[in-house]
C-alpha cells in the first residue's frame, strides 16, 4: 500500500510558481486536504447504501453543531466548535480511519494521529499551522464546552446512521449494547438531554435486535 504521506497532490499538478509562497502553501494544503473524501469510514450513509467518508462525517457534525447546540449543558461558541469538528478528522488522511469498535487499531491511534497532525498541519504558514494544531489539540484534550460538545456530535452521528441502518456497526463481532453505551457516553459529558435520547435510540435498538443484549 502506497504511503498517504509520501507525495503531496499539489505536486502531480505544481501550482505556477509566480504564485506568492503563502498563498502558495495555503492552497497546497487545501489541495491536500481533499483526500478526506477518500478516507472511508465504518458508519453506513442513511440516504444510500455505501459508507460515509470523512469529509461527509465532517460536514454533518458541522451541521448537527448549529441544530442541536442549545442543547449543550454549557454554553458554547458555535463557530468555534464547527471548527472543531471541521478539523478534528483532517489527520487521518495520513493516519486512516480507526474504527471505535476495532479491538486492537486503538492501541496506536494516539500516537499515529500526532504524526499525521505533525506533517499535515505542516503545510500551512507556521501562523495558521499553530492556530489548527491549536484546535485538533482542544478537540482531543476536550476540556472545554466547545471541545466536549464536538465530542459529543462525533459520537451521535454515527450512532443516528447506525439506528437508520438498522445496526449497522453495532452488529460488529463481539459487540453488545452495553459497549455501545460505553463508547458513546462522552455525549453525556456535554448534554444531559443529547445523552438521555442516545440511551433511548440504543435501548430500542437493543430490544428490536439490532444490538447484541448487554451483558
Amino acid at each position: 500500500m502506497d504511503d498517504p504521506t509520501s507525495r503531496l497532490l499539489a505536486d502531480e499538478t505544481p501550482l505556477p510558481d509566480t504564485i506568492d509562497a503563502r498563498l502558495r502553501q495555503q492552497l497546497t494544503f487545501l489541495i491536500e486536504v481533499d483526500k478526506l473524501k477518500t478516507i472511508l469510514r465504518q458508519s453506513p450513509l442513511a440516504a444510500d447504501r455505501r459508507r460515509e467518508n470523512d469529509a461527509e462525517h465532517s460536514w454533518h457534525l458541522a451541521m448537527m453543531v448549529i441544530i442541536l447546540a442549545e442543547h449543550a449543558d454549557e454554553p458554547i461558541d458555535i463557530g468555534h466548535t464547527i471548527k472543531l469538528v471541521l478539523i478534528h478528522d483532517l489527520v487521518e488522511i495520513y493516519a486512516g480511519d480507526t474504527p471505535i469498535y476495532h479491538p486492537t487499531m486503538g492501541a496506536d491511534q494516539a500516537e499515529r494521529e500526532i504524526k499525521a497532525a505533525e506533517q499535515l498541519f505542516g503545510l500551512l504558514p507556521e501562523d495558521q499551522a499553530a492556530e489548527i494544531r491549536a484546535l485538533w489539540d482542544e478537540f482531543e484534550a476536550r476540556t472545554t464546552p466547545e471541545a466536549r460538545f464536538a465530542k459529543a456530535m462525533d459520537r451521535l452521528e454515527p450512532q443516528l446512521l447506525n439506528w437508520m441502518a438498522r445496526g449497522g456497526t453495532w452488529q460488529s463481532p463481539g459487540i453488545t449494547a452495553d459497549d455501545v453505551r460505553a463508547r458513546k457516553a462522552a455525549i453525556g459529558d456535554a448534554s444531559k438531554a443529547l445523552w438521555n435520547a442516545s440511551l433511548e435510540i440504543i435501548g430500542e435498538g437493543e430490544r428490536r435486535g439490532w444490538a447484541r443484549p448487554g451483558r
